[in-house]
């Protein structure tokens, strides 16, 4: 039996919030889709703009929660704090907060979600594979070169297909109430090794440089990037990736009763459904 109260999605049109509220509404689960900018059929939702909230939490019975651009940032706690306890004032039941792993900073975040009173669920992820096809890593395959002040530290790249139905189930069923879900792909690979395998998914010449955190600095600073997200960038390329997430964990199989999907079998799909393909006019 569905529950005829929506469930509320942060950042629909994000990454991770796209996927959720496919995978509800495909379901029969009823949502509530928001963005920042208020898109047609979409509910206007803002961390920047607390009578956003208000409006977006009417009447909903659970909350998927992404906070933009990271929990890392100083804003974060208090940002988390205000959403959570106006959450709760106005009757929402459940909280799924999407959370960083390895960053102690989203961990006082979850601190505040989980001393809520509120049903919650935590889902910890760190590197996502679709950064390579739809996130900032996408224009470098294509070009051939992914150029990264990463060496050879090992990440275990998660999948989003994987985070979202984590989340979509923690969202709707009871088994995950109170649970810490570290969600991690079923592999250790270097950044080197994920763009060999995209290379070998698409039978492109795509290469991996490593370069100094400096030189990398300077390049987003060039193409306009704003500082704060230079700053954000910087800190996840070093203190969190200095080896604190070379390790696989067992939040997808928890949680779902089955492995992590594997990072060849992303690339391999993406490649499929044409994700690097190059323009016609280029070589």
């Amino acid at each position: 039996m569905q529950n005829p109260l929506p469930t509320l999605i942060l950042a629909a049109t994000g990454k991770t919030g796209r996927r959720v509220a496919d995978r509800l509404e495909a379901k029969g689960h009823p949502v509530r889709r928001t963005s920042r900018s208020g898109a047609p059929s979409f509910t206007p939702f803002d961390w920047d703009d607390q009578a956003t909230w208000g409006p977006a939490l009417e009447g909903v019975r659970a909350a998927y929660v992404v906070y933009s651009p990271d929990l890392a940032v100083p804003a974060a706690p208090a940002a988390i704090a205000a959403f959570t306890e106006l959450a709760k004032s106005m009757g929402v039941r459940r909280l799924v907060l999407l959370s960083g792993r390895g960053e102690e900073e989203a961990q006082r975040c979850e601190h505040i979600v989980q001393d809520s009173g509120l049903e919650w669920t935590i889902v910890r992820a760190s590197w996502f594979a679709q950064n390579f096809d739809e996130g900032a890593f996408h224009g470098a395959v294509l070009a051939g070169e992914v150029a990264l002040p990463a060496g050879e530290v090992l990440e275990p790249f998660i999948d989003l297909e994987d985070v979202a139905e984590v989340a979509a189930a923690a969202l709707t069923a009871d088994g995950h109430v109170g649970e810490v879900y570290e969600v991690t792909g079923p592999r250790l690979l270097t950044f080197a090794g994920a763009v060999r395998e995209i290379a070998e998914a698409t039978g492109q010449d795509v290469r991996y440089v490593t370069i100094p955190g400096e030189t990398f600095q300077a390049g987003l600073s060039e193409a306009g990037m704003p500082a704060d997200l230079i700053q954000l960038l910087d800190y996840l390329f070093t203190t969190v990736l200095d080896g604190r997430n070379a390790r696989v964990a067992d939040g997808v199989q928890r949680a779902l009763g089955r492995p992590a999907r594997d990072f060849r079998e992303y690339a391999r799909a993406a490649a499929a459904r044409g994700a690097w393909d190059l323009p016609v006019n280029q070589p």
